[in-house]
Order: structure tokens, then C-alpha cells, then sequence
């Protein structure tokens, strides 16, 4: 197989991306609604759709902002109307949709954390996704530097390149069992899976920008990067608790 992955089929190019995108957003929902059928959920279920709106919004417009900070020299032209808008990354919709859970929860006076019940669904949606990214390779900002390493390959420029999405692919891969794991157990505070998941794929994808040819930079760092040091000052508390633990633990010993 060839990549950049472009199968003809009766004479049409079919976008493999595309309808692996769609895909991935309907799988989700599924997988979420198949979760919360199986799941004593205490949020009403009209305070859940207002959440499930308040990320829907916050994604749209977050993954667009950040798309378009990932290389802000696009001339602002009608021509470019439809590029810019395009122009969107996973990063910018989660730390949106984030964002726009918590305003939701605000507005409609809900306390209770909500993001466990979408932890796994997000993974699922993302990894499927990825899989379009990595059959798209260089159609697609979704692949890495020049890399005389092991792992690299031709996505389609014919530069033996790393290939990123298929790094993420593995580490989602890894995230979801262990995450799919801790969901089972009794004893946890609720919220935490999710937020160990917004720690664990940011805290990734901050140090895989190292590999990628990023063009605009701020103090060194891609924005994406400042997107990720965002979002782990977002969770400090969450992070401090274990080390504050082993911290603990080593004085005791």
C-alpha cells in the first residue's frame, strides 16, 4: 500500500481521511451512549446534553483557533476564507470543549464532574482519526521530521520521515487500556480518569511537536506547546497530588 493512501473506486478518488473523520465522530458517540447505558450516571440527562453542547462549541471554535495559530501567516483574502477555515487540530477541540464544559456546567448550575463517562469514546474518536492521518502522510500536518532512526518512513515526499500519527496510534492504544482499567476500579475519585487523560495526551503531544517540522514558533515553542503547558497548569493540582504522595513515602523510608 502506497501512502499518501488514495483508492479510485469506479472511476471516483475516495478521501480515506474524510470518511474515516466521520467515522470516528459517530463511533464515539456510540461508544459513549453503549458507556452511559452501563454506567449508574447521577448527572440528569438534560443537564448532560447542555454539557455535551457546551463541548461541541467549545471544541468547534477552540480546534479552529488553534489550527490557524499552528501557522498564522495565511493572508486574510476571500480566497483563504475556506483554507483558514478548514485549517483545525485536536488539541485546540479538546482544550475547547474543556473549556466549554465547564462554562455549560456553570450556566446550568451542575457540580459533578462529567468527563470520565467521555474519556474513552474521546480516545477511540482520536485514535480512528489518527489512522487517517497516518494513510494521508504528508497530504496531512500530521507527520515528522527527517529520521535516519528505524521507525522512519516515506509518506509519500520521499524523505524517510518519523510518522507520528502512527506514534500516537500506539500510545492511545496503551492509554486506553490503562485508563479502561482504572474506570473499573471502585475506589476513585470521580473526574480523575479524564483528567489524567487531558494530563497524559498533552504532556505526549507536547514532547512530539519536538519531532515535528513545526514553521512558527514563540520562545522556542510551537504553539501547540504553549497549548500543552496551558492545559498542564490548568491540571497542577491534579499533577501535585502524587508527587506530593512520594514525597510522603520517601521520608518515611
Amino acid at each position: 500500500m502506497q501512502i499518501p493512501f488514495k483508492p479510485v473506486v469506479s472511476g471516483i478518488p475516495i478521501n480515506v481521511h474524510l470518511i474515516l473523520e466521520y467515522l470516528a465522530f459517530f463511533l464515539a458517540f456510540r461508544y459513549y451512549l453503549f458507556l452511559r447505558k452501563r454506567s449508574s450516571d447521577t448527572i440528569p440527562t438534560g443537564n448532560r446534553l447542555s454539557i455535551i453542547l457546551g463541548a461541541t462549541i467549545g471544541a468547534l471554535v477552540g480546534s479552529r483557533l488553534m489550527g490557524f495559530l499552528e501557522n498564522p501567516f495565511i493572508d486574510f483574502s476571500w480566497q483563504n476564507i475556506i483554507i483558514i477555515w478548514n485549517l483545525k487540530t485536536i488539541m485546540g477541540g479538546l482544550f475547547g470543549g474543556l473549556l466549554g464544559v465547564e462554562s455549560a456546567k456553570k450556566l446550568i448550575g451542575e457540580k459533578q464532574r462529567s468527563g470520565d463517562l467521555f474519556t474513552l469514546p474521546i480516545i477511540l474518536g482520536i485514535f480512528i482519526g489518527r489512522i487517517g492521518c497516518f494513510l494521508s502522510g504528508t497530504d496531512e500536518f500530521t507527520y515528522g521530521t527527517q529520521t535516519s532512526f528505524f521507525t522512519g518512513m516515506d509518506l509519500g515526499d520521499g524523505i524517510m520521515r518519523h510518522p507520528i500519527a502512527l506514534y500516537e496510534l500506539i500510545f492511545l492504544l496503551v492509554l486506553f487500556i490503562i485508563l479502561r482499567s482504572a474506570l473499573k476500579k471502585q475506589k476513585r475519585e470521580n473526574g480523575m480518569i479524564f483528567q489524567w487523560f487531558m494530563i497524559s495526551y498533552f504532556a505526549f503531544r507536547f514532547l512530539i511537536e519536538f519531532i515535528k517540522p513545526n514553521v512558527f514558533f514563540i520562545l522556542g515553542l510551537s504553539s501547540i506547546q504553549w497549548l500543552c503547558i496551558i492545559c498542564l497548569i490548568y491540571y497542577i493540582k491534579t499533577i501535585a497530588k502524587p508527587l506530593k504522595y512520594a514525597y510522603k513515602k520517601i521520608h518515611l523510608l
